[in-house]
């Protein structure tokens, strides 16, 4: 009995452990496209500003 129960609770340490591993990386890929999309803003921007700097001059 005690072999079964120490089985078990490594059975769901297992299960909670790949549980955690899946939701981070799904947090991970939802991270890393949003800090993508806020970069290519961002390169816009400056290449537009510096258009525009140029332009001026």
């Amino acid at each position: 009995m005690l072999f079964e129960d120490k089985a078990q609770v490594s059975a769901e340490m297992i299960l909670i452990i790949g549980a955690l591993l899946v939701i981070v990386i799904v947090v991970g890929v939802y991270v890393r496209g949003i800090a993508g999309s806020i970069a290519g803003n961002i390169t816009d921007v400056i290449d537009s500003a510096r258009d525009s700097t140029i332009q001026k001059l």
